[in-house]
């Protein structure tokens, strides 16, 4: 059986795959992560609420890194469908900013509200 934070961490695999498929083209070097809570000291341009995922710009031969925060993640939502559509939600706007594109731009199905009733 797997555990919840493996549940999220194969959630979080989909969402990239399923966007690189849909992008058409690999995407830059990239790596993603998960890590339960973010960092205490937020980055200079994020507001007072609590990040759900950050983008680490690539450095010297390191990748760049998507990381996904677990926990804030799993506090928004109620159920595995909210869950993996938050985790989608996250993931695309992540991506996008790497890529440089707005999200809607590299899914049409993201959701920017966070209402999924369409």
């Amino acid at each position: 059986m797997a555990t919840r934070a493996e549940r999220f961490d194969d959630l979080v695999i989909d969402a990239a795959t399923r966007l690189e498929e849909a992008w058409g083209k690999p995407f830059p070097s990239v790596e993603f992560g998960v890590e339960d809570v973010p960092p205490s000291d937020p980055a200079p341009w994020e507001h007072s609420e609590v990040p759900l995922g950050r983008l680490f710009g690539a450095e010297g031969r390191d990748p760049a890194r998507i990381v996904i925060y677990r926990r804030p993640v799993e506090t928004r939502t109620q159920g595995q469908r909210e869950l993996a559509l938050l985790i989608s939600d996250v993931v695309t706007e992540q991506v996008a900013a790497l890529l440089g594109v707005a999200p809607e731009q590299l899914d049409p199905g993201y959701d920017a509200t966070g209402d999924d009733d369409d």
